[in-house]
């Protein structure tokens, strides 16, 4: 990877958590589109996206929130996370190989942060970056959802095979499936009305959902795992496997087929 001088400047003045952490997706999110400039290609791309915005999102929270604890998919499970007070989630590149595809926009950066509560924890907020699109859907100001535009519901998907209960789902609700690139890119689309749901069994972990699931919630979209369990974060083990994010309206008919059918 090539060195480039990449200057982050400084979030605004007194930022909170919200506008924290879209700051943090937002400035990893313009580093990611100067290494895609840089002229790499496959595996080394994505190696590079990996790796410069992990360093990035690291730094700049050891910066401007030095007693917070961090969980990375880049980085190193420091166990002290469990007695933190504070963990940022974060995901520093959500869709490494659309990344690694240029022009493709359907990639992400992800920041959310986890905060300790009597009942065990939650999150309390959370960034989503879509640095091709110029957005970046945040809990500060969360999403307004509109009212959808499709006659027929539609289920994101990812771009190979969907797996089979989401093509046996989406028969029984009619619904039309929309394939495109990484998790949170599929959960924005919720937000953004490119699709009303995305219905996952096929196995993530705790960066791969966190900050979009914390700006679904903000934005009064139905979450949950796929029995209808919340999804629970800043766990020993960060393997989170399925989920659900969908118009509130469609939550009791996608539960119902999955709990009659399950997901293998």
């Amino acid at each position: 990877m090539t060195s480039s001088g990449f200057e982050p400047g400084t979030p605004p003045a007194d930022a909170d958590d919200h506008v924290l952490a879209t700051w943090l997706a937002e400035t990893a999110g313009r580093r990611l589109l100067e290494v895609r400039a840089e002229g790499l290609e496959g595996k080394e791309l994505k190696d590079a996206g990996d790796a410069a915005a992990h360093a990035l999102l690291m730094r700049l929270v050891a910066e401007h929130r030095p007693e917070d604890a961090v969980l990375s998919e880049e980085g190193k499970d420091d166990k002290a996370r469990l007695s933190a007070e504070r963990v940022w989630i974060i995901d520093p590149l959500d869709g490494t190989r659309e990344f690694s595809e240029p022009p493709r926009d359907d990639w992400a950066v992800h920041v959310a942060l986890w905060q300790s509560t009597e009942e065990g924890g939650t999150l309390v907020a959370g960034a989503v970056a879509q640095p091709v699109l110029g957005e970046t859907f945040n809990t500060g100001n969360p999403p307004i959802v509109p009212p959808s535009t499709s006659e027929r519901p539609r289920i994101a998907v990812s771009r190979s095979r969907p797996p089979a209960f989401v093509q046996a789902l989406a028969e029984e609700m009619g619904a039309e499936l929309v394939p495109m690139g990484s998790a949170g890119v599929k959960m924005m689309s919720v937000v953004r009305d490119v699709a009303d749901a995305y219905v996952h069994a096929g196995g993530q972990y705790e960066w791969d959902s966190a900050a979009p699931v914390a700006v679904a919630r903000a934005a009064g979209l139905f979450t949950s795992r796929v029995n209808g369990d919340e999804l629970v974060y800043n766990q020993d083990d960060v393997y989170l496997p399925d989920l659900i994010v969908c118009r509130p309206e469609l939550s009791e008919q996608i539960l119902a087929f999955i709990a009659e059918h399950g997901t293998d």
